[in-house]
C-alpha cells in the first residue's frame, strides 16, 4: 500500500496490476439464485433488490458482448481514454448454473477487446468442486476474482435476513478457492437490523483473519422493491447517520490488514427504489467525509 494512502484502495491495486485505469463492467449474466428458485428459499435475501443487486447493470442487453458495449458507452463520459476493463458478472449468483452455461457467458466476455480481468460475484454455495476446477484453470489465464456475500458472522442477523447458508459454508468456500489460488473477496454490510456496533466490529476481525484478496464495505440500503423495505415501511427501525458510519468505517480499517484491497467504502442505492438512508445517495461527499476523518484522526488500514 502507497505510503500516501490511508487505506489500500481497488483503484490503487488495479493500476498496480494492470499498468493503468482499469474500469468494470458490470454484468448481468441471466442468472438466478438458489433463494429465490426454492432449492434453498424464496424470496432471497430480504436486503436484495429485484434485480438481484445488479440495479446498475445493462440487462436489457440481448448479450455479454452488448453489454459490454453499452457500459462502455455509458461510461465514457467520464473515462474517455481508459481501455482496459474487468468484466464484473455482478447479478444474482454467478456460478449458479450448468457448468457449460457458465463457461459460455465467461469466455465471451475474456474474447471481448482489452479485458484484462473477469470478477464474479456469488453465494459461498454455489461453488460445487467441478466449477472451482473450472475457475483455477480461468484464472491461468486472466486476472480473476470471485466476490462472496458474508455480511455478517452473526448467526441471528444470517436468520433475519434470510442469508439461507452458515458460517460454516462462506469459510469452506474461502479455504478452497484460496487453495487453488484464486482471489476471494468478501462483502460486509453495516448497518444491518438488531447488530451493535461491537457485532460489526466482530465481523471485521474475523474477516481479517481469512485469507482474502479484499472487502467490500457498504451501508445497509433500504429499497422498495426488497422485503426489507416492506418490513422498514411497516415497522421503521434505526439507521446509522452519515458520522455513525464514518466513524465505524475508520473502526473497521483499523482491524482489516494493510494488503487487503478495500473494493468499496460505501455502495450506491438505485434513486428510483430507495427508501432510507437518503445520505448514501451523495457518495462522492459520503467517500470524502470518510477521507477528512480518517486524516484528522491519523487512521491507516491495520493500524491496530
Amino acid at each position: 500500500m502507497s505510503k500516501l494512502r490511508r487505506f489500500y484502495s481497488l483503484n490503487e491495486f488495479l493500476q498496480e496490476r494492470h499498468g493503468g485505469k482499469v474500469i468494470k463492467l458490470s454484468l448481468d449474466g441471466g442468472f438466478t439464485c438458489p433463494n429465490r428458485d426454492g432449492k434453498v428459499a424464496k424470496g432471497g435475501c430480504i436486503f436484495c433488490s429485484s434485480r438481484g443487486s445488479g440495479d446498475f447493470t445493462s440487462h436489457m442487453a440481448p448479450s455479454i458482448t452488448e453489454q459490454m458495449k453499452d457500459s462502455i458507452t455509458l461510461l465514457s463520459n467520464k473515462w474517455p481514454n481508459v481501455n482496459k476493463y474487468m468484466a464484473y458478472f455482478q447479478s444474482y449468483s454467478n456460478t449458479y448454473a450448468p457448468l457449460s452455461v457458465l463457461k459460455a457467458k465467461y469466455e465471451e466476455a475474456l474474447n471481448f477487446p482489452n479485458v484484462v480481468g473477469i470478477a464474479i460475484a456469488t453465494r459461498p454455495d454455489c461453488l460445487s468442486d467441478e466449477i472451482i476446477d473450472y475457475l483455477a484453470e480461468l484464472n491461468t489465464r486472466t486476472h480473476l476474482w470471485i466476490e462472496l456475500g458474508l455480511q455478517t458472522i452473526h448467526a441471528h442477523t444470517s436468520a433475519f435476513i434470510n442469508r439461507g447458508h452458515d458460517l460454516a459454508c462462506f469459510d469452506e468456500a474461502v479455504h478452497k478457492l484460496h487453495a487453488k489460488g484464486i482471489e476471494v473477496v468478501a462483502h460486509m454490510i453495516i448497518g444491518l437490523p438488531g447488530e451493535t456496533i461491537e457485532d460489526q466490529l466482530e465481523t471485521a476481525r474475523y474477516m481479517a483473519k481469512l485469507p482474502l484478496q479484499g472487502v467490500k464495505l457498504h451501508m445497509l440500503h433500504i429499497v422498495d422493491n426488497a422485503p426489507l423495505g416492506k418490513l422498514y415501511l411497516k415497522e421503521p427501525f434505526d439507521l446509522l447517520t452519515e458520522d455513525e458510519y464514518v466513524v465505524l468505517i475508520g473502526e473497521i480499517l483499523k482491524i482489516l490488514p494493510s494488503d487487503f484491497v478495500i473494493h468499496r467504502l460505501t455502495g450506491d442505492g438505485d434513486k428510483k427504489h430507495l427508501i432510507a438512508p437518503l445520505w448514501t445517495t451523495r457518495k462522492t461527499l459520503v467517500l470524502n467525509h470518510i477521507h477528512k476523518y480518517l486524516k484528522e484522526n491519523n487512521i491507516y488500514q491495520g493500524c491496530l
